[in-house]
């Protein structure tokens, strides 16, 4: 099941699609991201008549609509609040999530290392949330083409939900299909390909496949384990470059007058980054010199019996709980609370989740 491509929703006729949203004052209907005097993020939609709400006073959202980015409210108590309009990164740390969402500072790498580039014809599978497939969109721009797969039903919801709610509307270049890569993926001459699964390497000869001669291939995987064995199956296939993986973490500084010194936590291990170039067909690949590796002894298992089949668990990861996937799912499709402004459908404000804040990362993002 996929969707088809929209038209370009006619407010931005003239312009790439979501950057309307992006410039100018303040309207009704834009998010935007509070910060308090504490460093605290509260994140709200504005719609005239409504008011922002704290334990410590309030606000009308009138008081910004008009307002240029950069404007500094103060509430009833006297309390002053800076609005901005919150980043991809902001967004995407905050939004509402089903499945565990690509970092940031993954996402970054990804659209580097990979070369996503303006007009691409980019495949990506495993969509989770969707935060990987807004900093996708971005890349390839309303002329490219991206043909996201995802094998959960409800995930594809949240994330179709989140995606069109960041750009204001459906984008033009995403497709967004419910099913097996390995067995749907039907593209050709496919510039990119992104896979964040389980067991990527179940689907290198439909990759393979579809790759034009050149592009580009990056795998998103969590352990040590997983990276070795797509590595060892890209080396095995026989159409591919010779991998090269890494993995990025990233550390904050503290900054208040001479007392200048790395943080206390940072963003760590989230994932491995491996990537592979497809050879033209019929090429074989030049042999890798590499020191011989000290084989297993008689009776012990070698590296193809320790692989076997597995699991999330075997793995371990965290599962979602369905009941957490099910509130979500009806969250962004419009029932229960709201979750940008955190306000029910009966009008009355929610306690804001401050739970979720991962170690290292941005401060709590206290939905309103």
């Amino acid at each position: 099941m996929s969707t088809p491509r929209p038209d370009p929703p006619a407010a931005h006729a003239g312009q790439p699609v979501g950057a309307r949203g992006r410039r100018g004052p303040f309207r009704a209907g834009d998010r935007v991201q509070l910060t308090d005097p504490k460093g605290r993020l509260h994140t709200i939609t504005l719609q005239p008549g409504r008011e922002f709400h704290t334990h410590a006073g309030r606000f009308g959202h009138d008081e910004l609509i008009g307002r240029p980015e950069g404007w500094v409210v103060r509430n009833t108590a006297g309390i002053e609040y800076l609005a901005l309009r919150p980043l991809l990164a902001d967004y995407v740390l905050s939004m509402p999530r089903g499945a565990a969402v690509v970092y940031p500072k993954d996402a970054g790498q990804i659209v580097a290392m990979a070369d996503i580039f303006p007009g691409a014809k980019v495949v990506e599978a495993g969509v989770g949330s969707g935060a990987l497939s807004m900093s996708l969109l971005r890349a390839v721009g309303d002329a490219g083409e991206l043909h996201s797969y995802e094998r959960r039903p409800d995930f594809a919801d949240i994330a179709r939900a989140n995606v069109e709610a960041f750009f204001g509307g459906p984008h033009p270049a995403w497709h967004l299909s419910v099913g097996d890569v390995a067995e749907a993926l039907d593209e050709t001459d496919v510039d990119r390909v992104v896979l964040d699964l389980l067991a990527p390497w179940d689907c290198l000869a439909a990759v393979a496949r579809a790759l034009r001669p050149g592009g580009v291939l990056i795998c998103y995987v969590a352990t040590a384990t997983q990276l070795s064995r797509v590595a060892e199956a890209m080396r095995d296939d026989g159409r591919f470059t010779e991998p090269a993986a890494w993995e990025s973490m990233v550390r904050g500084w503290h900054l208040e007058g001479l007392a200048v010194r790395p943080q206390h936590r940072m963003v760590g291990h989230t994932g491995f980054l491996v990537t592979t170039r497809r050879l033209a067909d019929g090429v074989t690949p030049p042999v890798r010199r590499r020191r011989p590796a000290r084989s297993a002894g008689e009776g012990e298992p070698g590296v193809d019996d320790a692989w076997g089949h597995w699991s999330p668990d075997d793995l371990g990861e965290r599962p979602v709980s369905e009941k957490k996937v099910r509130k979500v799912r009806r969250e962004v499709a419009g029932g229960g609370s709201d979750p940008v402004t955190g306000v029910d459908s009966g009008g009355q404000s929610v306690t804001p989740d401050t739970t979720g804040a991962e170690a290292g990362g941005p401060k709590p993002d206290h939905r309103t």
